[in-house]
């Protein structure tokens, strides 16, 4: 989607408003198995003392695999926007600078930049999710498993010595 910020370009104070879903074909993650929602984002775009800057949100419903037990789990994601735009980059090396289009603004690409930039590293079904055994591949979150603890390859000769007994 394209945003035409002519109207606030030269007056400070000025904002427009945006309300937008994104498309999820660019938003692939390993973890996320499907959007149970389409992104949805709002904000606006406003000139403060001649800088333009972007501020909203954007959320969704997503169907994730935790990557600790394999266990799909729905989760919400929910990510503050801030970003600057500019007519041009004077240094080129800001990455969170987003430069203008004659008078617009690519929003997907802002948009889709921000949320994928404060996406998660690890989904995980819990914050104390205690994955699958080793041994046996059992969900640990269900209960223990019937695998013996393993012992240190060094004391395997004093484990025989109490086997005798």
């Amino acid at each position: 989607m394209r945003l035409n910020l002519r109207e606030i370009i030269e007056i400070p104070g000025g904002s427009i408003p945006f309300e937008c879903e994104l498309d999820t074909e660019n938003l692939d993650f390993p973890a996320v198995k499907a959007y149970v929602s389409k992104p949805h984002a709002v904000g606006r775009v406003y000139n403060e003392a001649g800088v333009l800057n972007l501020s909203g949100e954007i959320s969704a419903d997503m169907r994730c695999i935790c990557d600790r037990c394999g266990t799909e789990f729905d989760s919400t994601k929910t990510t503050a926007l801030h970003a600057t735009i500019a007519e041009e980059d004077d240094d080129g090396e800001n990455p969170e600078l987003f430069l203008l289009d004659g008078d617009e603004i690519d929003l997907d690409e802002i948009l889709s930049t921000c949320f994928i930039l404060d996406m998660e590293t690890k989904f995980l079904c819990r914050e104390d999710c205690k994955g699958l055994c080793s041994r046996c591949g059992k969900n640990l979150n269900l209960g223990p498993c019937g695998c013996r603890k393993e012992i240190d390859p060094r004391f395997a000769v004093l484990e025989q010595l109490l086997d005798k007994d």
